[in-house]
């Protein structure tokens, strides 16, 4: 019998045994991150983890160390479905190690405006980059046993307001731009899990759309795996289960549970749909080894810090950065000339985004570090920069010292109401969680205590964070506080904080002592040198640029803008970091500025400097990845995956923020390179590269429709290189569109053919009675990027425009 079969075999006769009260209990989780096991037909538990840049495990704060693979955009810039492909696998072995069954990603949501806080977790503002990517991701997670979820859907790209935002789309821009990622991925790889979005789809929720979900995933596409809820997001009983929303999570408690049992039996819900839930969660769980058959885990996963991690993170990342500008061949760094690493970025640096993405890594290899290491010490110096964030981050463990056992980390002691000590540990983060540390429950008063781990005298910023009265003192200081809610972000992601500056001696210890605030919240420690007022930094940096040969000023984002719940107000970078780079540029022979970031940033001093490097967010190698991308060890070949504005407010999008609850995507299909009128800082597709390129001889394969575009390409550089050519239709009266790409590895000197498949998904409109091909009009567009296109042909070749063969 084939094993699918098999499957459902056992699945009806699961469902067969079970009553009502058993069939439900099995649809909402049993916590944050498991779902119910049941003996009785022989259903194990299922673990899940959020995972699109690494697998964290079942814990929200302080879990297991885990690789932390560069963001999601990072990765897309490869444009390479064998990266996403070695990604899935990797994030599997993660699994694995950690015996979670189902990763929740990838997230393929769009980047419909730049301001929109979550970028940094998808893949690209093109509905078909996003799509194919997202298929090969799948694929390698899920042909290594470990569930994928697809998420969230749909028209989720805005985080402002995002559980109660309705998304205003018409429909052929729904089907042909935001649903069409999740089609793609279905078709190509048909990913076990599928996660309903938080927001409304023209007034009705995403997990109680049984258009969508019903008519649309599971009816049209034939979609066979489960859907479950972003977490709280269903708001209903019978409406989001009559609809086709599978699972709610998270557990144990929920709107469905004996409500959903009082609908069956009141015939609001049929037994018959409750079953079609059922049998999916545990077609799942057959999938992913927890239904029947014990699983067999892989044993010996290397190490989230060995070396072999190590190198294919170091490669996945610095492969997708982007040169955006090389003026006279900046770039590569060679000889032995000095370099000078300038700001706070640079001994700071942004690992990752903030929010239900994060990953506890083994260490964040800095990019002063990184460029140090590979550089030598003789021809690096260092010098700190600006301030670039409001909100201090939890103190990195190797900042802080138990003062007890003097291990990295810190003491927590717990107390009765008698102030007597229930319980001490050591802990090796710099937060603990009420929500997630049972041992903490029956404390009155909770201690964290910590060595500051300095070198020399030193001015730090430290201070507590988390909701709570709180009695903080250091030496010189001694305060005591109440911290409340931060209004604008969830719990999890922003804490209230309280900090001072001080100047402290090697050995200095801080305590904290809270009494915790109703809610069970987050409580830690926030540790970090404090900045130098900006015209006093910047004094230094100029310095320190006049006397190198070269000045890497590395600026970006923080997890401030890069976050989940919250979508940015501007595009400029935080603080005084462009009036940074403009003085060094000024001052510097040659200025190489390292962007830390994943989404766009404004660039007022770009005209100034020699190169620009988009480093994006990455990860755990992130400052080896940026010196072998510096220094030529590896081509940083990426292209970009969003266009750039020049200025705030450009672009065919703009605000994320809902208008009077409604966010209107009244652009239709012009979403983000489609929709340009005017000439961006940078194109969709732009990267330089350390190759230069001709483009020969082409031409436009068409039989029923456009098949493939073939190109001769020859590399006029003096290296070998990695170029990603690209095609682009232009149809008559329609925005222009991606329609397939292919990346090629080319020796200098050697000319290659390159076949472009094109994708006969973006040839189509959507006609209120289904589908239809566009006719084959305007032109085909062969380029290196939508501001460097090299050749153009007409998307219908001569000898075939006397012959109707596409249909209407």
């Amino acid at each position: 019998m084939h094993p699918l079969a098999d499957l459902d075999a056992r699945i009806d006769t699961a469902i067969g045994t079970m009553d009502v009260e058993s069939k439900v209990r099995l649809l909402t989780g049993a916590s944050n991150f498991t779902l119910h096991p049941d003996p009785s037909i022989d259903l194990a538990e299922i673990v899940l983890s959020d995972g699109p840049t690494g697998v964290r495990g079942d814990r929200f704060t302080g879990g297991r160390i885990a690789c932390l693979l560069p963001n999601a955009t990072l990765l897309a810039q490869h444009w390479d479905t064998g990266v996403a492909a070695d990604v899935g696998a990797l994030l599997a072995e993660e699994a694995q190690a950690q015996r979670v069954h189902v990763v929740l990603g990838p997230t393929v949501n769009l980047h419909r405006t730049p301001l929109a806080g979550r970028l940094f977790e998808s893949f690209s503002e093109d509905p078909l980059l996003t799509g194919v990517l997202a298929s090969a991701y799948i694929k390698g997670l899920q042909d290594n046993g470990i569930g994928a979820t697809i998420k969230h859907f749909v028209a989720n790209e805005s985080e402002t307001d995002r559980k109660t935002a309705n998304a205003i789309v018409d429909e052929r821009t729904l089907r042909e731009v935001y649903l069409l990622p999740f089609e793609i991925a279905v078709s190509e790889a048909n990913p076990w899990a599928v996660m309903a979005a938080y927001n409304s789809i023209g007034g009705t929720p995403a997990t109680e759309h049984a258009r969508l979900l019903d008519g649309v995933l599971k009816g049209e596409w034939g979609y066979d795996g489960l859907v479950m809820s972003d977490w709280y997001a269903t708001y209903s009983t019978a409406e989001s289960a009559n609809a086709g929303l599978d699972l709610t999570m998270p557990g144990p408690a929920g709107p469905w549970g004996d409500a959903l049992v009082d609908a069956v039996r009141a015939g609001a819900v049929a037994e018959s749909i409750l079953d079609d839930h059922v049998r999916r969660l545990l077609r799942l769980a057959g999938r992913v080894g927890a239904f029947g058959a014990e699983r067999q885990w892989t044993s010996g996963v290397p190490a989230p810090d060995s070396p072999q991690r190590r190198s294919t993170l170091r490669r996945l990342a610095a492969g997708g950065m982007t040169v955006l500008v090389n003026k006279g061949a900046t770039l590569p760094l060679t000889g032995t000339g000095t370099v000078a690493v300038i700001g706070r970025h640079a001994t700071e640096t942004t690992d990752q985004g903030a929010g239900s993405s994060q990953v506890r890594p083994p260490h964040v290899v800095s990019i002063a570090d990184g460029i140090v290491q590979a550089f030598g010490p003789d021809r690096v110096s260092v010098v700190d920069g600006v301030e670039v964030r409001t909100d201090p981050l939890a103190a990195a463990p190797h900042l802080l010292r138990d003062p007890e056992t003097h291990r990295y980390g810190m003491r927590v002691t717990t107390r009765d109401e008698r102030g007597e000590v229930l319980e001490s540990r050591h802990v090796d983060w710099s937060e603990v969680s009420l929500r997630e540390d049972s041992w903490l429950d029956s404390a009155t008063t909770i201690e964290l205590s910590a060595e500051i781990v300095l070198p020399e005298t030193t001015r730090v910023q430290v201070g507590v964070r988390g909701r709570g009265e709180w009695t903080f003192t250091t030496p010189g200081h001694y305060e005591q506080i109440r911290l409340d809610r931060v209004d604008d972000a969830g719990e999890v992601l922003r804490l209230p904080y309280r900090t001072v500056t001080l100047d402290l001696e090697p050995g200095a210890i801080i305590t904290a002592v809270a009494t915790p605030a109703p809610g069970r919240p987050i409580l830690g420690l926030a540790a970090r040198v404090a900045t130098k007022p900006p015209a006093v930094a910047i004094g230094v940096a100029t310095k320190a640029a006049r006397q190198a040969d070269v000045a890497v000023v590395v600026v970006g984002l923080t997890p401030e803008q890069e976050s989940e719940e919250v979508d940015k107000i501007t595009l400029a970078l935080p603080g005084e970091q462009d009036a940074m780079v403009a003085a060094v540029a000024a001052a510097a022979k040659r200025t190489v500025v390292v962007v830390n970031a994943a989404t766009p940033v404004l660039m007022p001093w770009l005209d100034r400097v020699d190169a620009v490097l988009w480093a994006g967010l990455p990860g755990q190698e992130a400052g080896d990845a940026v010196a072998a991308a510096l220094s030529g060890a590896i081509e940083p070949a990426g292209r970009l995956v969003t266009t750039f504005p020049v200025r705030d407010g450009e672009g065919p999008a703009w605000s994320p923020v809902p208008d009077r609850g409604e966010v209107r995507y009244a652009e239709g299909l012009s979403v983000g390179h489609r929709g340009w009128s005017t000439e961006p800082l940078f194109w969709f597709g732009h990267g330089l590269g350390y190759g230069d390129w001709a483009y020969g001889n082409a031409e436009v394969i068409v039989d029923d429709h456009l098949r493939c575009v073939r190109v001769e390409v020859t590399n006029v550089g003096s290296r070998t290189s990695r170029e990603v050519v690209q095609v682009y239709w232009r149809p008559e009266g329609e925005p222009v569109r991606l329609i397939g790409w292919s990346g090629i590895d080319v020796a200098p000197g050697a000319t290659v053919t390159v076949d472009v498949p094109v994708d006969r998904r973006v040839l189509r409109r959507w006609h209120e009675n289904g589908w239809q091909l566009l006719p084959l009009t305007g032109e085909v567009l062969i380029a290196r990027g939508l501001g460097d296109v090299r050749l153009t042909r007409p998307a219908l070749p001569t000898r075939q425009r006397s012959k109707d063969v596409l249909p209407a």
